[in-house]
């Protein structure tokens, strides 16, 4: 859910545990792989989706001797389910029988003749971050069904609670509608670069080849080490882009990090101009780049996100970033990729991946195609 449920709300509330019954899941052993070869769905955490759950969302489909030899019990239809470790306040309720693991505390037998079950979901929904907030331990951090139960949600007449639940299920509606529209003018975009240049790793078309290195007037990584930690970052100045700001034809706004502008004037070599390439070669995945924002001015680029500053006789920027974008590029940058833990490749590597470039018109005609795009974006995503 992109939404968030946020009341008003000053009558009666009432505790989850006054609602019904509450219950706890059960993992079968695995030692018994004949366990598994049931018709009972089985469920962990990450099939808490908010919605309502079928057998296609179980992870396995467990025996009636599974539940007999296990502390799991069938949870019946109707229930809600909650994440209590791992996945703690997600929420979702079940269409069929099922049976949960021991992450989840299941809330039966409730009076649908006072309250509508999916109320109640999307009031817990609403306070996932309070649950969250409330859960404890060393590796593995978790509430407990006491914590759970002594949630209050508020009290509303059952005509009430419908009438939420259909407004917010009609936001819901409204916010898939804008995904897919969004996703659609995603794909246009693509589709029309492949049209006009065709593969940019391939060059079936005969472009002029070069690398991203050698079309440009400014490339190259951020600072390491000790020249930017984590003590030099600040509540607001000079915005640093880092990995998660870094998406494919999108910069996210979502992780803000800061130095003082005393830490920029000695960094400023790392300046990063509006409109110009930032490419993140660490993350998943190990290649994808974004126009600078004009909101990130002035900014400075972290480790790991090469600034590419394109020399403009040769490239538009819009057109080399959905060339470095396209999926051929990835693939060819995979071919350079190490670590052990996370895949990455380096500002050499990044620098020597190749770069096509068509003539400026071209690139420009593409360009221009783009940004209307993008002006269908914003209406959508306002």
């Amino acid at each position: 859910m992109t939404w968030q449920l946020k009341p008003r709300f000053d009558g009666e509330w009432v505790r989850l545990g006054d609602l019904g019954n509450t219950q706890a899941g059960g993992t079968p052993s695995s030692k018994h792989p004949e366990f598994f070869t049931g018709t009972i769905p089985w469920i962990g955490t990450t099939a808490l989706n908010g919605g309502l759950l079928d057998e296609s969302n179980a992870v396995k489909m467990i025996t009636e001797e599974a539940v007999a030899k296990s502390a799991t019990k069938i949870v019946p239809a109707g229930s809600i389910m909650v994440g209590i470790r791992v996945g703690v306040g997600k929420v979702a309720i079940n269409a069929v029988p099922m049976c949960t693991s021991q992450d989840i505390v299941s809330i039966t037998g409730i009076d649908t003749d006072q309250w509508n079950k999916e109320y109640i979901s999307l009031a817990l929904q609403y306070k996932a971050p309070i649950l969250a907030s409330q859960a404890q331990g060393a590796t593995i951090t978790g509430i407990t069904s006491k914590t759970l139960k002594s949630i209050t949600i508020p009290v509303l007449a059952l005509s009430s609670q419908n009438v939420v639940v259909s407004q917010l299920r009609g936001i819901d509606r409204q916010i898939a509608c804008a995904k897919k529209r969004l996703e659609f003018l995603g794909i246009l975009v693509k589709s029309r670069f492949a049209e006009m240049f065709g593969d940019p790793v391939s060059n079936d078309r005969g472009w002029v080849v070069s690398t991203i290195k050698e079309t440009a007037s400014t490339y190259g990584d951020g600072p390491f080490g000790s020249n930017l930690k984590t003590s030099d970052y600040v509540d607001e100045g000079v915005r640093v882009i880092r990995l998660g700001n870094i998406q494919q034809g999108r910069f996210s706004e979502k992780d803000r990090s800061f130095v003082s502008y005393e830490k920029y004037e000695l960094l400023k070599r790392y300046e990063c101009l509006p409109g110009e390439i930032v490419i993140a070669t660490l993350g998943d995945p190990i290649l994808r780049a974004c126009l600078v924002p004009g909101s990130c001015s002035p900014s400075i680029h972290k480790a790991d996100c090469m600034y590419y500053e394109v020399d403009r006789n040769k490239l538009i920027p819009t057109f080399a970033m959905w060339a470095i974008n396209h999926s051929s590029m990835l693939r060819r940058a995979m071919v350079d990729a190490h670590g052990q833990t996370r895949g990455r490749i380096n500002s050499t590597q990044a620098g020597n991946l190749p770069m096509v470039v068509p003539p400026l018109a071209l690139q420009q005609e593409f360009a221009d195609f783009a940004a209307e795009v993008d002006k269908s974006r914003f209406v959508v995503r306002s």
